[in-house]
């Protein structure tokens, strides 16, 4: 099994690999586990895809259950076996797995920062094979050659080098100023110039802030 022919069974779904590592002793993974694959969103086109499907029916979660359908045939199909960042507690440690994959990093607002998806990096499951693939070299830490616009970004001034004020986001996000980034989503992420050229939708920033939001 190679990380190529991983990415085209993805593809038809608009999902792609957003990095892997090696499994080392001591890890918390599935027994025989030799790579962990983060599967996370392709762009363009995955929010047309995903509501489009079954579970897109008005019942609650429906990202989460076609993860879980999608995500969990691949992983029968290639006799691995699928993890999710929903469904705990316990939950599995995704912030530290992405850590581990030298594609993500903590950026300066101490969110997730991913190569190419910049701070819109999510990720709706995790591929744990029994085979070890062959990963590439880690890419240079977007951050290091970047002026930082997240660090100022915030109109509420609640998610900046120094931390993340929760309350004070939510109180914004009941302001009129505040819908630009209810329905456009979170203005820091938005700021990042690796998210720019990620090409998620609005919409879709728009559902999740709503789902935050409540």
């Amino acid at each position: 099994m190679t990380l190529a022919a991983i990415s085209t069974i993805l593809a038809p779904h608009h999902l792609a690999v957003l990095g892997g590592f090696h499994a080392a002793a001591g890890d918390a993974l599935p027994k025989g586990t030799q790579t962990l694959m983060m599967i996370g969103p392709a762009e363009p086109g995955f929010w047309p895809h995903v509501t489009a499907q079954p579970e897109w029916d008005g019942a609650p979660d429906p990202i989460d259950r076609w993860s879980r359908r999608v995500i969990g045939h691949i992983a029968c199909d290639l006799g691995a076996k699928a993890l999710f960042p929903f469904g705990g507690p316990p939950y599995h440690p995704f912030y530290q797995w992405a850590l581990r994959t030298g594609r993500v990093w903590d950026s300066p607002v101490r969110l997730l920062v991913h190569d190419a998806a910049g701070l819109m990096v999510s990720f709706r499951g995790a591929l744990a094979l029994k085979t070890r693939v062959d990963l590439p070299a880690s890419p240079p830490r977007p951050c290091d050659t970047c002026p930082k616009p997240c660090l100022t970004a915030c109109p509420a001034h609640a998610l900046t080098g120094a931390g993340y004020d929760l309350p004070a986001c939510h109180a914004w996000l009941d302001t009129a100023p505040g819908q630009d980034c209810m329905t456009q989503g979170c203005a820091v992420r938005r700021a990042c110039p690796v998210s720019q050229g990620y090409a998620r939708m609005a919409e879709q920033s728009d559902y999740h802030m709503g789902q935050f939001h409540t």
